[in-house]
């Protein structure tokens, strides 16, 4: 009975990325399949756009890794078959853009939010610790020492209800 759920529960665990791969998708040869599943992790679903075509079962993702499969065959590298996928898609098609002078500004944009980030928190601590040294540098003159007494030991003046301020 244990090996009976422990194989039900294998089953069941695998069927997430095996469902979206049929059949006849599969290629005969093991090595071009590896290749293939290795590509098709790497390549986003256009219709679902956070998943893997490995992983999606939109239509345009089995057609995506039917052309995959296809270039394979016909003796295409990997590069071959992303730079093909690339030119035809764009690099949106990558699920990992490449670094290049048109996806820098992707790459540099959260490095450079961090390092802003920490620059504002610096100068905010820094503007701090100088607001709280000038209060704490000048002492009040003898006159404001007076005018400070001579507050503190007001009582507040009732207005026309009878209550203080």
């Amino acid at each position: 009975m244990r090996r009976f759920l422990a194989s039900l529960l294998m089953v069941f665990s695998l069927c997430g990325t095996a469902l979206a791969i049929g059949p006849d998708e599969i290629l005969p040869d093991p090595a071009l399949e590896a290749r293939a599943r290795e590509l098709s992790a790497q390549l986003r679903c256009m219709v679902c756009q956070n998943q893997s075509i490995d992983d999606s079962d939109a239509p345009l993702a089995k057609d995506l890794r039917v052309l995959v499969r296809e270039r394979l065959v016909a003796g295409d590298s990997n590069e071959a078959v992303i730079d093909y996928l690339v030119s035809r898609y764009g690099e949106f098609v990558l699920l990992k853009p490449r670094i290049g002078w048109n996806t820098i500004f992707l790459w540099a944009s959260a490095p450079l939010a961090l390092f802003a980030g920490g620059i504002a928190v610096l100068v905010a601590s820094w503007r701090q610790k100088r607001r709280v040294a000038i209060a704490e540098a000048e002492p009040l003159t003898a006159a404001e020492e007076a005018k400070l007494a001579a507050i503190l030991k007001e009582e507040p003046e009732a207005d026309a209800s009878g209550q203080g301020r």
